[in-house]
């Protein structure tokens, strides 16, 4: 994959590995238990296999995926995610919550397993622990610890 956007921003960077076509869809599927090449392909109705092989690969290397052989012949793999793959979760969410809100037809409900109560997104402190309301992005001067 090659680098589309160079700019200094974490939207624009985190595109360059996560913003090309399926590869949202593709960790989304391990994410929801299709952990298998075949699993992936079948669920994913419209991608070549020679894509979803490519896109696997590159989320690999770029830390999302991690692959474990459990065939050797054929050779065939079981995909996990990563710690930094799994905190995408949070990003379906929010995409499940802007779709309920704002899609004609809306496919999922984000709920609160116990109660079947819809949910939102609250921010927190992470000094304080307290819910905020105000928010602001500022820019990190480079060299600065985050």
């Amino acid at each position: 994959m090659r680098i589309k956007y160079n700019l200094p921003c974490n939207i624009a960077q985190t595109l360059n590995i996560i913003g090309d076509r399926w590869t949202l869809l593709i960790i989304h599927e391990i994410l929801t238990g299709n952990t298998t090449f075949n699993e992936m392909k079948k669920s994913l109705d419209g991608i070549s296999a020679n894509l979803l092989s490519e896109r696997l690969k590159y989320l690999e290397k770029e830390g999302l995926v991690q692959s474990t052989l459990y065939s050797d012949h054929p050779p065939r793999y079981k995909y996990t995610l990563t710690e930094s793959g799994e905190d995408l979760e949070h990003v379906f969410h929010s995409l499940i919550l802007w779709g309920s809100q704002h899609l004609e037809k809306c496919y999922k409900r984000l709920v609160h397993a116990p109660t079947g109560d819809e949910v939102g997104i609250t921010y927190y402190s992470k000094k304080t622990g307290e819910i905020v309301y105000d928010l602001d992005t500022i820019s990190i001067e480079e060299g600065q610890d985050n």
